[in-house]
């Protein structure tokens, strides 16, 4: 059975990651959350004190950048695989909104983007692969067969946010969520390095009024038809 490569891009909490793993699992396929790469570079910034409210060292982070290994370990309590940097499972800790406000600040740089983009197409030499993010269908895979492009209102994208940080645990307001969601929608819009854009032939797909199963059986039919095409 021919395999293709699915790119998800899109908006921050658009629910890339949810479809890409309903699809990966429906499909077989492999999934691999790119951002989930970014935050585990920002939670290492973090970490190593490169980054914080007061200051970014990027030189600093730049010559670091040979110590960050980052791999994807299956769970299969879970049904998806786990971020684990350098041998430690940090996948709680890279989805809190204090990460969440740095990683496009990590993002913008160049080097950290020409080390993770080199792993992502490395993961995807094979197809039979459902990546989401910013630049998946523009930048690490401009040939994917399926390319989406996932967005939402900013106050939708938002609440989803709030009610995951809340359901978590978390001690966060509306507002603090809804200004991170519009702050980071900018500056990833907006960097000179892979800017967040929708692919020329990519499809796009406002879920701000569908529900989970909605979006699936949507993008699911054209995943379907895509395969057709190619076999």
């Amino acid at each position: 059975m021919n395999k293709i490569t699915i790119a998800i891009d899109g908006f921050s909490s658009t629910g890339k990651s949810t479809v890409a793993k309903q699809l990966a699992k429906h499909l077989g396929y492999i999934y691999v959350d790119s951002g989930a790469m970014y935050r585990a570079v920002t939670w290492f910034a973090m970490q190593n004190n490169i980054i914080s409210k007061e200051h970014f060292y990027i030189d600093k982070l730049i010559s670091n950048l040979h110590n960050i290994t980052i791999s994807f370990i299956f769970n299969d309590s879970l049904g998806f695989a786990e971020v684990y940097l350098n041998g430690k499972n940090i996948e709680k800790q890279i989805r809190t909104l204090e990460v969440s406000s740095f990683v496009s600040q990590i993002a913008e740089i160049s080097e950290v983007r020409e080390l993770l983009v080199k792993q992502q197409q490395k993961l995807g030499e094979k197809k039979g692969i459902v990546m989401d993010g910013r630049d998946i269908g523009t930048v690490v895979f401009p040939k994917a067969e399926l390319k989406l492009f996932m967005t939402a209102s900013p106050e939708t994208r938002a609440t989803r946010r709030f009610n995951e940080l809340i359901s978590r645990g978390d001690k966060v307001n509306f507002e603090e969520v809804l200004h991170n969601v519009q702050e980071r929608d900018y500056i990833d819009s907006h960097r000179e390095d892979s800017p967040l854009i929708k692919a020329e032939d990519a499809i796009e797909i406002d879920n701000s009024t569908l529900t989970l199963d909605q979006q699936f059986q949507k993008i699911l039919q054209l995943v379907e038809s895509k395969l057709e095409n190619c076999k």
